[in-house]
């Protein structure tokens, strides 16, 4: 059993909507004190966040994590740019699908493990097009009215 009551779970629900997401890999982020504590409140989001290459590190840009309300001076700038920690194959991997394109890396989820440890979801991903959304949204409305005949 962890020593965590409270498992914290933040979904990018709109990536799901807006790409197909083609290979997933969970990395650890590299954080602050202060972060980390604002993200065990749950106080993270992911609006128009991406992941990009520097200097051949790969980075997360726009992921938001609120300040901490307790912190002092030592606060965190909420939409810096954190380094997502992956092994080499795995970073060389994912350089050469993002050259190709219309793929991407988009941040999936944001969770703590049960060691503690605050990890994100990131997934190599490619558009849709709007007939392709259009599909996704019939999919939705069939599975919910299979579901709301399941109740009667």
């Amino acid at each position: 059993m962890s020593t965590f009551a409270k498992t914290i779970s933040i979904k990018n629900k709109k990536a799901y909507f807006e790409y197909f997401l083609l290979e997933e890999i969970v990395a650890g982020i590299q954080l602050t004190g202060t972060e980390i504590k604002s993200i065990r409140e749950g106080k993270a989001s992911f609006v128009d966040s991406f992941c990009t290459f520097i200097n051949n590190e790969l980075f997360v840009r726009n992921l938001h994590i609120s300040e901490y309300r307790l912190g002092t001076h030592y606060n965190h700038d909420p939409k810096r740019d954190r380094k997502l920690l992956l092994n080499a194959r795995e970073l060389r991997k994912l350089e050469t699908k993002t050259r190709e394109k219309g793929f991407t890396i988009i941040p999936v989820l944001l969770f703590i493990n049960d060691k503690g440890f605050a990890k994100l979801k990131i997934a190599l991903a490619k558009g849709k097009h709007s007939y392709d959304k259009r599909e996704t949204i019939k999919k939705k409305d069939v599975e919910r009215e299979i579901e709301r005949s399941k109740d009667y």
